[in-house]
């Protein structure tokens, strides 16, 4: 009894819903504060725009099946940048709790990871397309 695509469907719904919670936020409250912090390491504003895609088109793909490995990628960049250029004196840091203080950030990295090697499963709109 195999169920891969049923716990692919699980991994989708986990992943991209949880992240699209945060885009929601961005959608909110505005990204003004990325803007900031790239400015102040010398990253053109612009690219915090980037943060939509990663944050609200890429959880959305992957939460329908749409070209979910294309999606996983978008994700997979977006989780790099957050943890190189925002945090990157976090990556070997554990918290007073005694747990990696990226861990939800390395969730996420994981779980984009799975799906960009997977693909989403049967459970998708585009399930027999190359990029899913």
């Amino acid at each position: 009894m195999n169920n891969a695509s049923i716990s692919l469907l699980i991994v989708r719904l986990s992943v991209g819903i949880l992240m699209l919670f945060h885009g929601v936020g961005k959608i909110r409250y505005g990204i003004s504060g990325i803007e900031e912090m790239l400015a102040g390491k010398g990253i053109p504003e612009f690219i915090a725009y980037g943060v939509y895609l990663g944050e609200i088109v890429a959880p959305l793909m992957i939460i329908l099946g749409f070209r979910t490995r294309l999606a996983a990628l978008m994700l997979l960049i977006n989780m790099l940048v957050i943890i190189f250029i925002a945090h990157p004196n976090d990556i070997l840091a554990i918290t007073g709790h005694g747990t990696w203080k990226l861990e939800l950030a390395g969730f996420y990295l994981a779980g984009s990871l799975v799906l960009l090697i997977s693909g989403g499963g049967k459970y998708g709109l585009s399930h027999k397309k190359k990029w899913d």
